[in-house]
Order: C-alpha cells, then structure tokens, then sequence
C-alpha cells in the first residue's frame, strides 16, 4: 500500500515553456530511505531524488571494463607416434579395454 509520501510529483520544462508533471510511485522501503536521508541531511526531496538518480546514473555509465581474457598457445608436446587428430579414438579404445578389465 502506498501513502501519500511515497508519491512524488516532478516539474519539469520541454519546448516553448510547457510544463509537464510526472508522478513516481516509490516502493515503501525506497520512500522510507528517501526521507531519512531529507531528514539526516535537511535537503528537499526533490535535492535528494535528483542526487540519488545522478549518482545511480553515473555509477552505470563508469563502469571500468573488463580485460581481454588472452589464452597462452602452448605446445602439446606429444611423444613420437601420437596423432592429435586421433587422441579420441585412443580415448575410446582405453576406456573399451577399461571396461573389459572390469567386466572379467
């Protein structure tokens, strides 16, 4: 539910000085934040909605990218005799023989 101080009415100017008027409906914890920082500050609720969607825009927009992930190439470094292409079928084949050894 809400009241009456949860409910903010904004002016605004557009084009020829036409005044416009926007009402928020604010959560109830949001509202109750709100007006303890008026009350801890002593600044108008327009002050402080105007400062928190300043700082909440701004911390968005700052945001330090995150590196390029690099992945070193490194050699396999396999002994004579290994086929990469056919590392699989060598898998295949040991797990076959696995199973075999389990099964006698």
């Amino acid at each position: 539910m809400h009241t009456r101080n949860d409910i903010i009415d904004i002016k605004y100017h557009i084009l020829y000085d036409a005044v416009m008027r926007t009402t928020l409906t604010i959560d109830d914890d949001l509202a109750a934040q709100i007006q303890e920082q008026r009350r801890r500050h002593g600044y108008s609720l327009k002050r402080v909605i105007n400062a928190l969607l300043r700082e909440g825009l701004q911390s968005r927009q700052e945001r330090p990218r995150a590196k390029k992930y690099r992945t070193r190439v490194r050699k396999l470094g396999l002994r004579p005799g290994f086929d990469p292409v056919k590392l699989n079928q060598l898998v295949d084949e040991l797990e076959t023989e696995e199973r075999r050894e389990r099964e006698d």
